[in-house]
């Protein structure tokens, strides 16, 4: 019996070993190589370290100084983040909540602007996603909400320790040793003296500069004073209506939009399905040859890292408004801290849902993600202004072949395309107002009457 038993044991040895082996050779090569890359490039040696937390667990989203997340701040901030009745300090009486932070921001286009350039006061009409935004006749062209850089996506911003296209906002990180210039050539960067992080200064900034405000109207006639009680309920009364509390509520919602539902962060999770292979040779080019990794790192793809690439401004476009070769904002990370040796240079951006909208890189000067690699292929600068010694190392021809260069746009397109971003819009908000603009020629185009 002893003999047999180890008979048997060896034979049902060889079938699983048999087994194991016709399994190894079922698995999808894509698969075994993906994993194996991110393995090596992961800080922790497992693919997980890449994936988004999910929006509701708020222990694992970073959180910012002094502002940590709680449902009341989220639910408030998700609220007022679409609110245009918070527009109450425009320019002329018809710009009068007819716009909110959305109107450059939105969900259908990436939380980017559905136009080159995003329109707030001064801004009228929506289209099928934000494209057929224009400035109303009356405003002159200096009295514009507007700005000379392409608006940036809001999606995985919880990792964006430092915002806007050169740093500016945030006292710590990037922008320790810079203080020397805060408030000084730009005086919106005073409140870096604040000590707060890049997304809470910027939105308490954000607020004056957009024209917006809560006082006793939106408070009480809007409804919005018991949120603001439920939210910060341990803050004295004389603070917790503030600039402050709004800035923290939109920034902890904001913090909260997470492009966790896309194919590849399905992949990550153990769904090998979610992505198909053209998406997954795309990841692969993205991870190896194509060098997309050196820079955009992470969970988020993104970095507070600064590169000079050689694009164009937005002037350069012919169709932004109130921006030409004299704007600050075309020096980048120069422009702000004032050292040569960051002249030119533009934050790395998180790349979730960025076929969404087309538009690409600070002066929206490629419209279309095949225009995108085509450029990252070519590795040729092609703004004369700025200087070769500039461009990033990083930056060179890639001899990626046509059906590579057609993987990697999938990749971008569609395997990192959160297809449910409507979860973070709310139903309606307390004004009952038309959002996420609230004009005339916008109501009609978005079906508010």
């Amino acid at each position: 019996m002893k003999t047999l038993s180890l008979k048997a044991l060896i034979f049902l040895g060889l079938v699983l070993l048999v087994w194991a082996c016709s399994q190894d050779q079922l698995a999808n090569p894509f698969d075994v190589q993906l994993k194996k890359r991110l393995s090596k490039l992961s800080p922790d040696g497992t693919e997980e370290y890449f994936i988004l937390p999910d929006e509701r667990d708020y222990a694992s989203i970073p959180q910012g100084k002094g502002n940590p997340i709680t449902y009341e701040k989220v639910t408030l901030g998700k609220l007022l983040f679409y609110e245009t009745g918070l527009a109450r300090e425009a320019v002329a009486a018809r710009g009068m909540n007819t716009y909110s932070c959305a109107t450059c921001h939105l969900p259908t286009a990436g939380f980017m602007p559905g136009r080159v350039q995003g329109i707030a006061d001064g801004g009228t009409g929506f289209g099928d996603n934000g494209e057929g935004r224009d400035r109303f006749d009356e405003y002159e062209e200096g009295t514009l909400d507007v700005q000379g850089a392409r608006a940036l996506s809001l999606l995985n911003v919880a990792y964006v320790t430092n915002t806007t296209w050169n740093g500016k906002f945030g006292a710590n990180y990037a922008n320790v040793g810079t203080e020397n210039v805060w408030g000084q050539a730009d005086e919106t960067t005073e409140i870096n003296h604040l000590g707060y992080d890049g997304l809470e200064s910027q939105n308490l900034e954000g607020l004056d500069l957009h024209r917006m405000v809560v006082d006793d109207y939106v408070l009480d006639s809007l409804g919005y004073r018991p949120y603001y009680n439920a939210a910060f309920a341990d803050w004295p009364n004389e603070e917790r209506y503030s600039k402050l509390a709004t800035s923290f509520a939109i920034s902890a919602y904001l913090r909260t939009l997470l492009a966790n539902e896309s194919p590849y962060q399905q992949w990550l999770k153990g769904d090998l399905t979610a992505m198909n292979d053209a998406e997954k040779r795309g990841a692969l080019l993205f991870y190896n040859k194509a060098g997309c990794y050196r820079c955009h790192k992470g969970p988020s793809l993104s970095s507070t890292e600064f590169h000079a690439l050689g694009v164009n401004d937005l002037y350069q476009s012919g169709e932004a408004y109130q921006t030409d070769a004299n704007d600050k904002r075309n020096f980048g990370r120069g422009g702000f801290t004032e050292r040569e040796e960051d002249m030119y240079k533009f934050k790395v951006p998180s790349i979730y849902n960025m076929g969404d909208s087309p538009f690409y890189f600070h002066g929206s000067s490629k419209r279309s993600l095949e225009d995108l690699v085509d450029y990252f292929n070519e590795g040729v600068k092609e703004n004369p202004n700025v200087p070769q010694e500039q461009i990033s190392s990083f930056f060179h021809p890639l001899e990626l072949t046509d059906k590579e260069k057609e993987d990697l746009v999938t990749f971008l397109e569609t395997g990192l395309r959160d297809p449910n971003l409507e979860r973070y819009v709310p139903e309606e908000v307390l004004s009952g107002n038309c959002f996420p603009n609230n004009d005339h020629q916008s109501k009609h185009e978005l079906g508010c009457q």
